[in-house]
């Protein structure tokens, strides 16, 4: 259990720094001469030149020798409460449909990750217009918010029309477990660090800072669904799948990974269980 990993894990993906690089452009200017004339009188023919680009440069934009203008960084325009079309959605638009979408009798029947009132929102996406609205400029907006029912085990979907509020479809689904939220991961972590099983976690992390872990904030967190698997794991994990279950990939911030590979963590039922290594 205590081992430090010091490599990528699992479905961790590093990412990679990309640089980039810009290039200056140099523009020379050259003078007319006279052809054909002495070097006095080519001197003289520079001098006025010279004088003639002075002049325009002084006279205004357009004007030959002008001088160019520095360039201006325009600042994006600030979002407005509601996008158009296929624009993404706005904050104002994903906290209305958030609302919109958890009724009083959701709002009283669900209960979130950790144990309260009120369905675990899992995320909010702009919905695809409908087949004989793909060619409609003024096609409504609708939103799909995903929520996970720990009181059911269920994942609920819900449509919401952004113009009228109105709810449009709901679906309840079984045994479908998305990926996890930063909640869910956050409420994992709490799970294992005070779980007896989590000793080794405890006990690497102490080593890695010198401090003790105490909170799921001093950790940086990734996860991954675990289904249950028949002989490969304890009966106590037999319902993951169904249950909301997870395995974390915590890495000490600014520091290691640490390998909990072999732990799950059933959210549902609120326990921590170790994988058989037979």
């Amino acid at each position: 259990m205590r081992t430090i990993v010091h490599r990528h894990l699992g479905k961790v993906v590093a990412g990679a720094a990309v640089a980039v690089a810009g290039t200056a452009a140099m523009v020379a200017i050259t003078l007319p001469g006279t052809a054909g004339a002495d070097d006095g009188g080519s001197a003289r023919t520079e001098q006025r030149a010279a004088a003639g680009g002075a002049q325009g440069a002084a006279s205004g934009p357009g004007g030959p020798g002008a001088a160019v203008a520095p360039g201006v960084v325009e600042q994006a325009p600030a979002e407005g409460k509601k996008g158009t079309g296929r624009d993404p959605l706005t904050d104002d638009e994903i906290a209305r449909v958030e609302s919109l979408a958890v009724d009083r009798r959701m709002a009283a029947a669900a209960e979130d990750v950790e144990g309260d009132r009120g369905p675990q929102r899992l995320g909010v996406d702009l919905a695809e217009p409908a087949a004989d609205e793909l060619d409609d400029p003024h096609a409504p907006r609708r939103a799909v918010v995903t929520f996970y029912d720990y009181r059911a085990d269920a994942l609920v979907t819900r449509t919401v029309d952004l113009d009228s509020g109105k709810i449009e479809a709901t679906t309840t689904q079984h045994g479908v477990q998305p990926p996890l939220s930063a909640a869910e991961n956050a409420e994992a972590a709490r799970l294992l660090i005070a779980d007896p099983l989590g000793a080794g976690l405890r006990a690497d992390f102490k080593d890695a800072t010198g401090k003790d872990l105490t909170s799921p904030d001093q950790l940086l967190l990734n996860s991954a669904v675990y289904r249950a698997a028949p002989g490969a794991q304890p009966a106590v994990l037999d319902a993951c799948g169904t249950h909301r279950c997870l395995r974390l990939f915590p890495k000490v911030v600014n520091g290691p990974w640490i390998d909990t590979r072999h732990l799950v963590i059933d959210l549902s039922a609120r326990k921590v269980a170790a994988l058989d290594r037979g």
